[in-house]
């Protein structure tokens, strides 16, 4: 019997204001799940299938609202105006400084202290044939966070019944402004989360990384990854070299790096990955230039698993399509510059699968 597409709406909660949080469940007609809440527009939970048809979470999450206020990781959260870091808080248009928070030392991280991480959307559901599509909207006004303009944003999560997620981001603003958006959510294919991630094979399709210095701001140099720790244009296990002697691997505790992809300026595969003992795949699509891998090296145990235990360093691991960091303030890396009356557009899809 086929199952049909759905989506369920529970209450997850309400913010320190008071503002009422929604959970979304959307499910596909071959049984994956994905659980959005609106605060955030965070993944708290995506199921996939392993080798023998089992449907597990492969994201690390909460079940309740109160982690994701007080936690400072990021898990499966919508990232924005600007994710990645801009130096100093600080970049000019057109002549004009601009402040921004400064929550990571001396730089502003994921659009500082109140990113769109941590805001509530409004959301609306769509179901299609073959789809169901959870629809965020949040408008941040001129000045939010240091961020000129009034930016209506919008993000959609479509879930495919082929085991796809595609995420869609949208944005207008009313004056020239700076837009970077990412998604933030944490994988470990095993879905056993006392597990490490060392094991998953990766690939990512870039000839080069964005070098960083001792405060993870780009140098403004990339450095070819041939004959270094950061090859993965042919899959290899992420703790095959994560321990090497390279400078750049010292800097981030582990991979905490933004790779220059291939083939820009297209919609193409940028990189996969793979839990061989499970036999979970996931291949990312992206139109983005940029995807920072990060090796969960400052989870610490301190998060609590909602079935008992910790999440502890190396877990989970994030691929976050999007611009370069600090690009405002470096003139030879592509624009992150929207003007006013032009229609910011860019999609990443997650496509899952057995190898």
């Amino acid at each position: 019997m086929e199952v049909l597409l759905q989506i369920e709406k529970t209450n997850f909660g309400s913010t320190p204001e008071g503002q009422a949080v929604e959970k979304y469940t959307l499910k596909n007609k071959v049984g994956m799940q994905i659980d959005v809440i609106t605060y955030g527009g965070i993944i708290t939970s995506w199921t996939a299938p392993d080798k023998n048809g089992k449907y597990e979470n492969i994201v690390l999450g909460f079940d309740n609202l109160k982690p994701y206020i007080k936690n400072p990781s990021y898990f499966g959260a919508i990232i924005g105006r600007y994710g990645n870091r801009i130096a100093n808080g600080e970049f000019e248009l057109d002549g004009k400084s601009f402040q921004l928070e400064k929550n990571d030392g001396t730089n502003c991280l994921h659009g500082g202290n109140k990113g769109f991480d941590k805001v509530v959307w409004l959301a609306k559901e769509k179901i299609a044939d073959n789809s169901a599509s959870l629809i965020l909207s949040y408008v941040s006004k001129d000045g939010e966070g240091g961020f000129p303009g009034t930016l209506t944003s919008t993000v959609t999560y479509t879930l495919n019944s082929d085991n796809t997620l595609e995420v869609e981001y949208e944005a207008t603003t009313d004056k020239k402004t700076i837009v970077n958006f990412t998604q933030h959510s944490y994988f470990n294919l095993s879905g056993d989360f006392s597990r490490n991630i060392l094991d998953n094979v990766l690939s990512i399709d870039a000839d080069k990384i964005i070098s960083v210095d001792n405060i993870l701001i780009p140098t403004g140099k990339f450095k070819s990854v041939e004959n270094t720790p950061f090859d993965f244009r042919t899959p290899k296990e992420v703790g095959k070299d994560i321990e090497q002697k390279d400078e750049q691997l010292l800097l981030g505790n582990g991979y905490d790096h933004c790779w220059v992809l291939n083939n820009q300026n297209t919609f193409r595969k940028i990189a996969s990955l793979l839990h061989p003992a499970s036999g979970r795949y996931m291949e990312v699509f992206s139109d983005k230039p940029g995807v920072q891998f990060y090796s969960g090296n400052f989870l610490d145990d301190t998060l609590k698993i909602s079935d008992g235990g910790t999440y502890a360093k190396r877990t989970g691991l994030c691929l976050e399509t999007q611009h370069y960091p600090d690009s405002p303030n470096q003139k030879s890396f592509p624009s992150v510059v929207l003007e006013s009356g032009v229609k910011y557009y860019s999609k990443t899809s997650f496509r899952f699968s057995i190898k």
